[in-house]
């Protein structure tokens, strides 16, 4: 029997793709956004429940929803409030601040911390510098 020498062989190399040239991937993929951290957010929030100190303003975009989960970023500017937190994981992306947690930890936040806040905890988030973060939270 004469082999196809177009059709690879099982011991063949993998083929990579040269240079200029993209793999197809599955219809799933997608690039949400090229930077995160300069992207504009969409909408104006409040930046908690009640305002301590300054003029603090938030906003939010929501990227995808992944397993039933939303996964979005949020952004707030200095000043310090309260609030009642959503069961959520972040990422902070830029900004500095503490997150204190009522009858719990004081954290010190900065671009990388991952933060786990459980639904319902009671926070006071002081912000320095404007803090912008990825959150994943589940919908509902």
């Amino acid at each position: 029997m004469t082999s196809d020498p177009s059709t690879p062989g099982p011991d063949a190399e993998p083929k990579h793709p040269s240079a200029g040239e993209r793999p197809a991937l599955p219809a799933a993929v997608a690039l949400l956004v090229a930077d995160v951290g300069a992207e504009p957010l969409d909408e104006q929030v409040p930046a908690g429940v009640e305002v301590l100190a300054g003029v603090p303003t938030a906003a939010i975009t929501s990227l995808a929803e992944v397993a039933g989960a939303e996964v979005g970023v949020w952004e707030m500017t200095p000043g310090t409030v309260t609030d009642v937190e959503a069961d959520e994981v972040f990422v902070v992306l830029s900004g500095s601040a503490t997150l204190g947690v009522e009858g719990g930890v004081t954290l010190e936040l900065g671009p990388g911390s991952v933060v786990r806040l459980p639904e319902g905890a009671r926070t006071t988030w002081t912000v320095t510098e404007t803090l912008r973060k990825v959150y994943v939270t589940p919908r509902g």
